[in-house]
């Protein structure tokens, strides 16, 4: 009998690819809040967290570790990119590159904090739900009983 995966299950990208799938998301909603309002907002901001939320849903068992150290390394990425061609994107314009990482990363905690732990939760929801024995997961089919004829 075929069993219908659970949400919980369905990730089977590897890791390296869901990496390349968070920055690549993440920078798009830079671009797009940057082009929108002229700055780094509320929209890269939840942008950020649904691609924590989805790259923790997307990734293989395997590779739960890259992932679960993604998002601050995502952010700090994506924040070097822009502290390094338009600082005043995330700070005042004479800060140099560290200095707009760092105000980018403190303007931006909020979103930071909210994307890791989702993507710890669900990835310790998914963990849990994987380990779990196979007779567990069957609610409602029946004990197994033993008969003996004779």
């Amino acid at each position: 009998m075929n069993e219908r995966r659970t949400l919980w299950e369905e990730g089977r990208e590897p890791g390296w690819q869901v990496v390349a799938l968070g920055l690549a998301l993440v920078l798009t909603a830079a671009v797009i809040d940057q082009a929108l309002t002229g700055g780094i907002g509320w929209i890269f901001d939840i942008c950020f967290v649904l691609a924590c939320v989805g790259t923790a849903l997307a990734v293989r068992p395997s590779d739960f570790f890259t992932v679960g150290v993604l998002p601050p390394l995502l952010m700090v990425v994506v924040f070097g990119l822009i502290g390094a061609t338009r600082p005043a994107t995330i700070a005042d314009p004479g800060d140099g590159l560290i200095q707009a990482i760092v105000s980018g990363l403190s303007h931006h905690s909020g979103a930071l904090v909210i994307g890791y732990l989702a993507s710890l939760a669900i990835l310790a929801v998914r963990h849990r739900v994987l380990t779990q024995p196979q007779a567990a997961k069957r609610v409602g089919s029946p004990a197994p009983t033993r008969t003996i004829s004779g």
